[in-house]
């Protein structure tokens, strides 16, 4: 949606043995959110951390802490989340229910004061946000199947995000469009040149021997490439 520019490191690819460690290296490059990756080991073959780990995070940094809850049952397991410091909680689409309960969820979230965020998978549509668009603050693009850090971008993402910024167009909604697997030096301009505002990377900022080197290239990278479609956008208008 072309807002200022946002980078969410993911510590599912920070040494969890030296994790303190690694989120104060990072501060130094100043994120403005950090991606925390709850999965539950049945809605995504993989299990990591839950709430007593996000409330542990919360003591040490600062940093606002963006929740990605992949799990099965997010009704049930929400409050933990709110209740441990998440200051945005990002639930998918394919777990909330019908439309009553989706929304229903969103509200819960909203109420404990917490950011909104819905997320869909590679494969669901864009379409099945349109409803929810004006009850968001974050929209999060999977463009990896969920489950496991370091996989390949999946190209499809780049339209799937220019889908949902024509779909916020239509019905004057504004929520921050976050890109979440795969993102890179490479991948950054493609994603942030289509609309994302947010870009989570993992392995391309912790697996680098200079994470805060890293995360300034992607930003500027995606800077870059904002900047060029910011100024097309002004040509044609």
């Amino acid at each position: 949606m072309h807002q200022p520019l946002q980078i969410a490191p993911s510590i599912l690819s920070a040494d969890f043995l030296n994790l303190e460690r690694d989120i104060h290296l990072i501060e130094a490059g100043a994120p403005e959110w950090l991606h925390i990756d709850v999965m539950d080991g049945h809605f995504v073959p993989n299990l990591t951390i839950g709430p007593p780990f996000v409330r542990a995070l919360k003591r040490i940094t600062a940093i606002p802490l963006d929740v990605h809850l992949m799990i099965r049952n997010p009704a049930e397991q929400l409050d933990w989340y709110l209740s441990a410091g998440a200051d945005l909680i990002t639930v998918h689409i394919e777990t909330t229910g019908d439309a009553e309960k989706t929304v229903a969820l969103l509200a819960r979230i909203r109420s404990a004061g917490a950011q909104v965020g819905l997320s869909l998978n590679p494969e669901t549509s864009a379409c099945s946000l349109q409803p929810y668009l004006n009850l968001l603050d974050l929209v999060l693009v999977m463009s990896v199947h969920p489950g496991f850090g370091g996989q390949s971008f999946i190209a499809a993402a780049v339209d799937k995000v220019a889908a949902i910024v024509d779909f916020c167009r239509e019905v004057g909604a504004s929520p921050l469009i976050e890109v979440d697997g795969g993102i890179n030096t490479q991948t950054a301009p493609l994603v942030v040149a289509a609309g994302a505002d947010v870009l989570v990377a993992g392995n391309a900022i912790f697996g680098e021997p200079n994470p805060v080197q890293a995360l300034q290239a992607i930003r500027s990278a995606a800077q870059t490439a904002q900047s060029a479609q910011t100024a097309q956008s002004a040509q044609r208008a």
